[in-house]
């Protein structure tokens, strides 16, 4: 099994922080996302990374799919996704809420690398505005000595940890003075192997 992305990517980083987590055996590549070369348009034609070029089958494409496939290979008992029931439910709306916020991070940086004079301001205050009100929503509802769901460890807690560590990287780090029981909760995040061995290239971590 091969992953094919970008070291910088969020969404990348969602599938390669999953996969270091759950210890499935792959490789992999990358590639420069914003100017794909055939090979990968071959593969994904929606041109975006990452994409999971399986050892039978075709390839997978848009991080949620990738982990949802990915965790349809474990046993029940080992899945961060619960195949079914409430819990399902509440891993996969909280994973949603998460994705929000790296979805806005991202739109707010893209934004950003435009020359002043084609900025949109309306843009970066909708999605600055966006990322404040997930922020809020997490601050509320976290325990900082628990899990989000259920007490273990689920998809959402890894997505969230991503979107944290992106607004560390692409924005700001003062998030965690109005969200002080987020920031309780994202340093054992941050801990984990699997974010160590994933951080973007020349990223330091705020102390």
């Amino acid at each position: 099994m091969r992953l094919i992305g970008s070291t910088t990517s969020p969404y990348v980083r969602k599938v390669r922080v999953y996969l270091e987590e759950t210890g499935h055996d792959y490789e992999f590549t990358t590639v420069d996302a914003w100017n794909p070369e055939p090979s990968l348009l071959d593969l994904a034609p929606v041109g975006k990374v990452p994409v999971l070029v399986l050892d039978q089958g075709p390839p997978l494409f848009e991080s949620n799919l990738c982990i949802e496939y990915l965790d349809s290979l474990l046993p029940d008992a080992q899945r961060l996704i619960p195949s079914s029931g409430e819990w399902r439910w509440q891993v996969l709306r909280l994973q949603a809420l998460a994705n929000g916020m790296i979805d806005a991070t991202a739109t707010r940086t893209v934004e950003l690398r435009k020359p002043d004079v084609a900025q949109m301001k309306t843009v970066l205050d909708r999605e600055t505005k966006r990322i404040d009100r997930i922020l809020t929503t997490f601050e509320r509802l976290v325990d900082p000595s628990h899990k989000l769901v259920g007490g273990r460890l689920s998809s959402a807690d890894l997505v969230l940890g991503v979107a944290l560590q992106y607004l560390d990287f692409r924005y700001t780090a003062d998030w965690r003075k109005t969200a002080p029981r987020l920031a309780a909760w994202f340093v054992p995040m941050t801990e984990k192997p699997s974010f160590k061995t994933t951080l973007p290239p020349g990223f330091t971590p705020p102390a």
